[in-house]
């Protein structure tokens, strides 16, 4: 179960696919997952740890609630 915080990419990608998502797919500056009609970038490699903002950015996006996050 992820904390809701800082992750590692590697960590983000694995968790969004639990919840539905495919990919990582190559597109324009940034890759992008799938789940149905949602579509949620990923960040970049080369920049660290995803801060609890940028994660919580990507959530809301990708429709997750902090809850649901927290219990894959």
């Amino acid at each position: 179960m992820p904390t809701f915080g800082p992750i590692k990419r590697r960590e983000l990608i694995q968790c969004l696919r639990t919840l539905g998502f495919e990919g990582p797919f190559s597109g324009g500056k940034h890759q992008f997952m799938v789940r149905g009609d949602v579509t949620v970038r990923v960040p970049n490699p080369h920049q660290g740890d995803i801060s609890k903002e940028l994660l919580s950015r990507i959530l809301r996006q990708a429709g997750v609630s902090k809850d649901e996050w927290e219990q894959i």
